[in-house]
């Protein structure tokens, strides 16, 4: 039983924490590749409405501990369905494993994976989910600014603690045109680029949106940086659901 369940009964309200799983309607899923993969996920819808906007979530590196179930990927899709009326596609890349399961195949190093943002893209598509966005996190960032031009249908990128390791200048180069958000948000002491180097690097690409967080760090790890983090997706995403409430009400 979950913790808003509980509450529920008791006809209390309860405070989100890490764990905290709001409802949803909660279904597992799998991704099939061009190439012949099978990728396993899940896809989080709001419980009794449609969503008005999908999150494509694209991982940590898998070889460094990243997958599906990373934290604030995992905080998306237990509490944005029902506080922002999102769907939330987690899944694992290419020989990724979670407690969901492993993935097919083998790590890529950002290119191979090409077909796995492929697959992820097209069950959107076959299951009409609304308004995608592409949300990256750290090497989940280079898949998205790699591939994500090769999707008309994409309606945004959000990009948290990009590395810009695996990422071409001429890659980036490619979204200096282009007609959808694409925003960066940019730890104060990231590990691996800091706000002043990300500027420089996107400065002859004003299209491109800069959002540095003072005191935020690569693994955004603690809730006021997680609530920060989700508060940017839903500003993008659907502005009309925030301020994000710090607690669930009772019989909801």
């Amino acid at each position: 039983m979950t913790d808003a369940s509980t509450a529920r009964e008791a006809g209390e309200s309860i405070e989100i924490r890490s764990g905290t799983e709001l409802p949803a309607r909660r279904e597992e899923i799998e991704l099939h590749t061009s190439d012949g993969l099978t990728l396993v996920g899940e896809l989080a819808l709001p419980l009794d409405r449609e969503p008005v906007a999908t999150l494509v979530t694209l991982h940590p590196l898998p070889t460094a501990g990243g997958f599906m179930d990373s934290h604030v990927l995992r905080k998306a899709s237990l509490r944005l369905p029902a506080q922002a009326d999102l769907a939330v596609l987690r899944f694992n890349t290419r020989g990724t494993s979670s407690p969901r399961g492993t993935s097919d195949g083998e790590f890529g190093d950002g290119e191979t994976e090409r077909a796995d943002v492929e697959a992820a893209m097209a069950f959107v598509r076959e299951r009409r989910l609304p308004n995608p966005w592409l949300v990256g996190w750290s090497f989940g960032t280079e898949l998205a600014l790699k591939h994500g031009h090769e999707h008309a249908d994409v309606k945004g990128l959000i990009l948290l603690s990009p590395p810009l390791r695996r990422t071409s200048q001429a890659e980036l180069d490619r979204w200096a045109d282009a007609r959808i958000p694409v925003v960066m948000v940019v730890p104060e002491h990231d590990d691996f680029l800091k706000p002043d180097e990300a500027a420089q690097r996107i400065a002859h690409l004003p299209n491109l949106e800069l959002v540095p967080v003072d005191d935020g760090r690569h693994l955004w790890v603690g809730e006021r940086q997680t609530k920060r983090v989700l508060t940017e997706i839903v500003q993008r995403m659907n502005p009309a659901a925030l301020p994000l409430s710090s607690s669930w009400p009772s019989g909801e």
